[in-house]
């Protein structure tokens, strides 16, 4: 099949790789403009497009594909089907037409639970179980389509933002590889979505990882897990922010109120919480490196003591 692809960061740069691995022909690659990154502002390709690069696929990066002008530059290739993975940018009707089989989205969550920008993080944060892949056929809605293929993987207890995501980024491949087989065949089929059972899952925020300590240290451990390694979780003491890396929950806690630091040993800093306790394990100071609390320890710093407060 004639294949066009749309998508920006490493998780679509996965699923684009995996489809150059296949028969299929890809005739051209969408991905969002070269964005300024670094100190010094340098333009820098997204991973989709250094993934097409180096294959040779012609790369387009319109603004937008609402203009006539897109829409007639996508028409000419003539896909069959379009793919799209963590794009970023919204595709008007005009464009859901244009393929002969229409446009298939890689999503990385079970349908219709998550919809939305930020899946994977939320998945965790929330505790939910499992999570796993849909490729859907897409629709005017956002992720509201027929789900046409679905594959699921346990939430593992140690698993962080960034062990899910590349896990799911695999599975997001080889998703999307055996429902163009089965699409193919004539044997891949859709099914609604329940409306009743969907959630949505709202684009992250730096300020989401500032730790409220009131909460459960469940709550919170999980929190430091889902935004990992970006947006990141943070708590200051003082005027010092101090963002944590590794924690635990601990059932046990003292009487002390939440954001009491009870223990400072090299195996990690114990911090009362609404109920329960969490301990950090791996943290970064202001203008340092992460470190684990042994190497803190290590260094002689006098900060992070019993009795002081977080918040």
């Amino acid at each position: 099949m004639r294949l066009v692809f749309a998508g920006t960061p490493d998780f679509a740069a996965t699923a684009l790789t995996a489809l150059l691995g296949t028969s299929h022909t890809i005739v051209g690659v969408y991905t969002q403009p070269d964005r300024p990154s670094g100190r010094g502002r340098k333009l820098i390709p997204s991973p989709v497009k250094q993934v097409a690069l180096d294959a040779g696929v012609p790369v387009f990066q319109p603004q937008s594909l609402k203009s006539p002008e897109a829409q007639q530059e996508l028409a000419d290739l003539k896909p069959d089907v379009m793919v799209v993975a963590a794009y970023g940018l919204i595709l008007p009707k005009a464009v859901l037409d244009i393929p002969a089989q229409g446009c298939l989205n890689i999503h990385a969550s079970l349908l219709p639970r998550w919809r939305g920008a930020a899946p994977i993080h939320r998945a965790i944060a929330a505790g939910d179980r499992d999570t796993g892949i849909t490729i859907m056929h897409m629709d005017e809605g956002l992720d509201t389509g027929a789900m046409l293929l679905k594959s699921s993987t346990p939430i593992r207890a140690t698993d962080t933002g960034g062990s899910l995501h590349d896990r799911l980024a695999d599975m997001g491949g080889e998703a999307i590889v055996e429902a163009l087989a089965q699409l193919e065949q004539g044997t891949l089929r859709g099914e609604a979505q329940n409306e009743t059972e969907a959630c949505y899952a709202h684009k992250l925020t730096k300020d989401e990882g500032h730790i409220n300590w009131n909460q459960e240290a469940q709550t919170i451990e999980r929190l430091v897990r889902a935004f990992n390694p970006w947006p990141g979780t943070y708590s200051d003491l003082g005027e010092q922010r101090i963002r944590i890396h590794q924690a635990e929950a601990l059932a046990s806690r003292q009487d002390a109120a939440p954001g009491t630091i009870l223990y400072r040993e090299r195996d990690g800093i114990d911090v009362a919480c609404g109920t329960g306790t969490l301990r950090i394990t791996r943290l970064q100071l202001p203008g340092a490196r992460a470190q684990s609390v042994n190497d803190l320890i290590n260094g002689g710093k006098q900060l992070l003591l019993p009795g002081q407060e977080l918040n």
